[in-house]
């Protein structure tokens, strides 16, 4: 239902950019701006062009959308992360050892005595 819900959204919001970017803006002609134009700005409109009512009730499926999943959003979450914090990892699982990075270089081997010693034994002198 929600992924329904989803794509008319997102039609709506396509189909919605499309139909405003259409329509002709009050006072869009040059000479609006020197006081030459008969429309009023603020003024009665009458009843509106079809792109008008078209954008209307795009808006109103917009809006209506937009709530529905913002409360089918709050009704998912059943809990807090907080509560269980280890009953997503399965059973066993341990976290690893500390590891070296990924870029350090491994430990040097020692270097080879010429003349090994002798393990030292209790008791015994040199």
């Amino acid at each position: 239902m929600v992924s329904i819900v989803i794509s008319i959204h997102v039609i709506v919001c396509v189909a919605m950019v499309i139909i405003i970017l259409l329509q002709q803006g009050k006072g869009a002609e040059v000479g609006a701006v020197f006081g030459g134009s008969s429309q009023t700005v603020f003024g009665a409109s009458g009843a509106g062009n079809a792109l008008t009512k078209t954008t209307w009730a795009l808006a109103i499926i917009f809006f209506s959308t937009s709530i529905f999943l913002a409360l089918a959003s709050s009704r998912r979450v059943t809990g807090s992360i907080f509560e269980h914090p280890f009953s997503s990892m399965p059973a066993g699982s341990v976290m690893p050892a500390k590891q070296a990075p990924k870029n350090a270089n491994p430990a040097a081997p020692a270097p080879a005595a010429a003349n090994p010693a002798a393990p030292a034994t209790p008791g015994s002198t040199k």
